[in-house]
């Protein structure tokens, strides 16, 4: 398709030394896309609605439309990859499904399938090639937990670590797979809303667990975060609100110094509900939602909109540069940032 570069920056903003330029990459596939996993500058998997799974390897010039056989209307809500061969879906709602591939999207085996009425997986990420994580939301009270210690192929129930029973009405949102966060040593956040929003904290691969208060926005089933990341072990961000009144930002971002334990509000918020957080660098962040998107250039304290543009989930590159964001209709931009 021809590659328009829209300039989003409509105004001066104190303090900023660069432009943001969204550059449309493909469109028009039947999915809505809320899974994400850049894995350099030349390879990326995102995964949505109706089955389909997205790949490119030449920086997203051109993609690869995969549709699972025999999962063909599931919702692939997460997604992490390792290379241009491997990678790892799993979609929201029951059944529970997780979906392994090693040769491209060519073929998919099922490591993991959950016939329960009341499963519902959330999001998904991985410490290295071998340990990974997924959560879902509680059945009797009890947050679903799986643990992978040999690069997905197989998953063991951990849900009986977490001691503590989640609140009347608390659960997750698997709006970009990012309510999940894993750093460094073992360590991993999960971020929950609704009635009740905390952050579970386990130091170790998801052995045991503390819980934090997260003051986000909550009180209703369509509040609380909606998607969270670290810069490192201490220095955190979650962002969120109400889906349902995706132009509200009352209390909607939040910051962290110390591992999610306290969590203090921005000086500037984003300008609406948010469904997507990134860090791009240390002081450089992006947010994206239904509603529009921000960047903030000073560690999250300052937020700008440079767009009104409805998007579900960004990433950055593991490896390298490459920052992307995903939204409905199949729709895949590439954030280009440049020095004025």
């Amino acid at each position: 398709m021809k590659r328009l570069i829209y300039c989003l920056l409509f105004f001066p903003l104190f303090g900023f030394a660069q432009t943001y330029d969204l550059i449309p990459l493909t469109s028009g596939a039947n999915t809505s896309l809320r899974g994400m996993s850049i894995v350099s500058d030349q390879v990326a998997w995102v995964s949505g609605s109706n089955g389909h799974i997205g790949k490119t390897v030449d920086g997203g010039k051109t993609w690869d439309w995969i549709k699972p056989t025999g999962y063909e209307k599931l919702d692939f809500r997460d997604i992490e990859a390792f290379d241009a061969d491997k990678a790892i879906a799993v979609n929201a709602g029951s059944p529970a499904y997780i979906l392994m591939t090693i040769d491209g999207g060519k073929t998919w085996k099922e490591s993991y399938k959950n016939l329960d009425t009341a499963i519902f997986l959330d999001g998904m990420d991985f410490w290295n090639d071998q340990r990974g994580i997924v959560f879902g939301d509680p059945i009797n009270s009890k947050m679903q937990l799986f643990r992978t210690l040999d690069g997905g192929a197989s998953w063991n129930d951990i849900s009986d670590n977490l001691q503590a029973k989640m609140g009347l009405g608390e659960a997750a949102f698997a709006a970009s797979g990012s309510t999940i966060q894993v750093k460094g040593n073992g360590k991993v956040w999960i971020a929950t809303g609704g009635k009740v929003s905390n952050i579970y904290y386990s130091s170790n691969f998801g052995s045991t667990w503390q819980i934090f208060e997260c003051p986000i926005l909550q009180g209703e089933s369509s509040t609380g975060p909606f998607s969270m990341s670290f810069f490192n072990e201490d220095k955190g961000v979650v962002v969120g609100g109400n889906y349902l009144k995706d132009k509200e930002n009352e209390n909607n971002v939040l910051l962290t110094n110390n591992g999610g334990k306290t969590w203090t509000k921005p000086a500037k918020p984003v300008d609406g509900y948010r469904s997507g957080v990134a860090y791009l660098s240390e002081k450089t962040l992006i947010a994206a939602g239904t509603s529009g998107i921000d960047v903030s250039s000073d560690g999250g304290k300052y937020w700008y909109n440079i767009s009104g543009m409805n998007l579900n989930v960004v990433q950055k590159s593991k490896k390298g540069d490459l920052i992307l964001l995903a939204g409905n209709k199949g729709q895949i931009y590439q954030l280009v940032i440049t020095a004025k």
